[in-house]
């Protein structure tokens, strides 16, 4: 099980202080949390992309590689890189970078986004989203898989003898998450490609993503690739904690109600009660965080939103350090004790490779042999 830090890269005025952070502090701040997750011994970091105010997230292979040199063990991730806008080539090309630069510690979430305007920016049409996802994954695996690509299609120009550089780290391409809060047809593509399934329920009620979560599992067992509660499955979440509840309301609900995130609807008692944001005691994070399973079954990899909605640096760093000592270590020793012997191990690179490797040998294993030559038959 892999747990760790996602942001969506917003720039929000903070409410208790009236200040708005600049592009700069904000970036700044990412790899400062970047480097507090791997201090605490998390596992993974993840940032977004966005091409629109009031997100500074632009680049996130940029960032994520800068963040590379400064760490060495956590996985740097996407929590959406665009599949719909960006080339299929530069895809291909700068997350196998990122491979190379951070020694196999990377992989990525693709996604639709959810900013309409990106399109057009782009040279897109929205109203061909979905094909675009199915045409552009597509070339994207291929150029991962295959040294040479002959390729055409209907939104990019044709590829004739194209290798896509430099190859991915060890021949084994960074392992895909695919991202969705709504669509279908993207839990069917992570189904029949066998890869993962994130589902980033930070907003909406847990029935919402069960739908598409469950959906994931039983085309992923109808494409044979294994069981349904073997499918592979992350999920968000987010929470804010002080040492009681009381003190963690009082806290949070200037950020929750002034957060142009949380859309200005639900009271944050309703917010909290129907979706996965939990804001109260280190005990209560841990025991929403575990009900997580049992509405969705076993899971590999576990999100958090914690810099959103115009909480300073100093506040998510500390915020981190409380969950570091008293959450993580018993939501770990918890989820260990639940997890079947046979539940699909969470993605890493040394895992892919020895995966490749074993398939492999079996597949020489079972290659006919060449027939015995005596001398007597020269």
């Amino acid at each position: 099980m892999q747990f760790g830090v996602f942001s969506v890269s917003d720039i929000t005025r903070d409410p208790t202080t009236g200040r708005v952070p600049t592009e700069k502090e904000r970036i700044d701040a990412e790899v400062a949390i970047a480097k507090k997750v791997e201090e605490i011994g998390m596992d993974v970091f993840a940032i977004g992309e966005h091409h629109n105010k009031p997100f500074f997230s632009s680049s996130p292979t940029t960032t994520l590689a800068y963040i590379a040199a400064q760490t060495e063990r956590i996985i740097l991730s996407t929590t959406t890189t665009l599949i719909t806008t960006n080339d299929p080539v530069k895809i291909a090309e700068d997350f196998a970078m990122l491979q190379h630069l951070s020694n196999g510690r990377t992989d990525l979430v693709l996604g639709r986004g959810n900013t309409g305007p990106v399109y057009p920016w782009f040279g897109k049409n929205i109203q061909d989203s979905v094909n675009l996802t199915v045409e552009n994954y597509n070339l994207l695996r291929r150029l991962w898989d295959e040294e040479v690509v002959n390729w055409e299609g209907k939104y990019r120009t044709p590829l004739q003898n194209f290798t896509a550089t430099p190859r991915p780290l060890d021949g084994v391409a960074p392992f895909v998450w695919h991202g969705s809060i709504r669509t279908p047809q993207v839990a069917e593509i992570a189904a029949y490609y066998g890869d993962g399934f994130f589902a980033n329920n930070i907003f909406w009620p847990k029935e919402h993503y069960q739908q598409l979560i469950g959906l994931y599992r039983e085309r992923y067992e109808h494409y044979g690739h294994g069981r349904a509660d073997q499918a592979i499955v992350g999920l968000g979440g987010q929470f804010y904690m002080a040492k009681d509840s009381q003190q963690a309301v009082k806290e949070f609900r200037p950020y929750f109600d002034n957060a142009p995130v949380y859309g200005h609807g639900p009271s944050l008692e309703d917010f909290t009660a129907q979706t996965p944001l939990t804001v109260g005691s280190p005990q209560q994070v841990l025991e929403k965080t575990l009900s997580f399973q049992e509405y969705f079954g076993d899971y590999q990899r576990q999100l958090f939103l914690v810099d959103h909605a115009g909480l300073p640096l100093k506040t998510v760093l500390n915020q981190l350090d409380m969950f570091g000592e008293y959450v993580l270590p018993e939501l770990r020793k918890e989820m260990a004790s639940r997890a079947p012997a046979d539940l699909t191990p969470a993605p890493t690179h040394a895992g892919l490779v020895a995966a490749r490797d074993a398939k492999l040998e079996a597949e020489k294993a079972n290659a006919p042999k060449e027939p015995e030559v005596s001398d007597r038959d020269q």
